[in-house]
């Protein structure tokens, strides 16, 4: 089967690499083409626009930044795509959202698995990340080979709509988890602790969890690097306020954490690095949160 991918930035283009590394045929497009341009020399054609890549392909991927951005693609794909194919979305969207662009596509002859991936961008460039499936089982036990292509674990939660709202619980937790890591690491350096040694302290206990182990690396190296915006951040901070309400349960932290991301973006500006919400504490204590032997980006 030939695949094509659509959006080949921080995320996208390391699982579009993981298709070419495995072995499957891939057209690729990007707005910025220099991004496609290491999968052409792995072996990828490139096409000029969604409809020129749906129109020779079996089924597509896209990985994009906004449910609006999401809605344009498919509008376009849908233009040149058979009936029959399927479209697998890597992007983070809403469940209500998923379900009505899956309907579109339907409404052509084109079936949907959403796809969302977590885990950080470090784990998609090894093709080692978690992908959360929604929709029908018959669908994603055939698209199974591709999806075990880009991620070691493959979660199907349901119908569509069912991985949007895993995906957003887990990166809910994330960013709280991101939130309390900066506190704790500042109670550490604060209270006169070898800051190296509080993390690995940390990382051996019963307090630890994966964004301390890796995103707090990022934060002792200084460079904060991991390559996901406070724009992206406050976008799924937003779904899992609006499921709180939809669901009726009280969300006290995540609206506490979605506060402190406000902060972070007026004053970093939404471009800013997410993990930079640290240095919110770090700003407003005139205490930097350094120590050697840490990277500045994750492998």
């Amino acid at each position: 089967m030939k695949y094509g991918y659509i959006g080949l930035g921080n995320l996208g283009g390391h699982l579009a690499m993981s298709l070419i590394r495995n072995g499957f045929e891939v057209v690729v497009n990007d707005i910025d083409r220099k991004l496609g341009e290491r999968h052409v020399a792995a072996g990828a054609t490139w096409a000029d626009s969604p409809q020129a890549l749906a129109a020779q392909v079996d089924h597509v991927f896209t990985c994009l930044p906004s449910p609006a951005v999401s809605e344009k693609v498919l509008t376009q794909i849908l233009e040149t795509l058979k009936p029959g194919s399927t479209w697998l979305e890597n992007s983070t969207n809403g469940r209500d959202e998923m379900i009505r662009l899956s309907k579109m596509a339907e409404a052509k002859g084109v079936r949907t698995l959403e796809c969302p991936v977590t885990g950080g961008v470090h784990l998609a460039a090894r093709g080692e990340i978690t992908v959360l499936v929604g929709g029908e089982s018959e669908l994603f036990e055939f698209q199974r080979k591709a999806l075990q292509s880009i991620g070691k674990k493959i979660f199907h939660m349901g119908p569509v709509g069912s991985a949007a709202i895993i995906k957003v619980i887990t990166n809910m937790l994330a960013f709280i988890h991101l939130v309390a890591d900066a506190e704790a690491l500042m109670l550490a350096k604060r209270g006169g602790l070898d800051l190296a040694q509080a993390w690995h302290a940390i990382t051996a206990s019963s307090g630890t969890s994966f964004v301390h182990e890796t995103e707090g690396q990022l934060i002792l190296n200084g460079s904060y690097d991991i390559a996901f915006t406070m724009d992206l951040a406050l976008k799924d901070l937003g779904f899992a306020m609006s499921f709180g309400k939809e669901f009726g349960v009280p969300l006290d932290l995540a609206s506490m954490t979605n506060q402190t991301f406000m902060k972070g973006k007026a004053v970093y500006g939404g471009g800013a690095q997410s993990t930079q919400i640290a240095k919110l504490l770090e700003d407003a204590l005139g205490t930097d949160l350094r120590a050697p032997g840490f990277p500045a980006r994750l492998e």
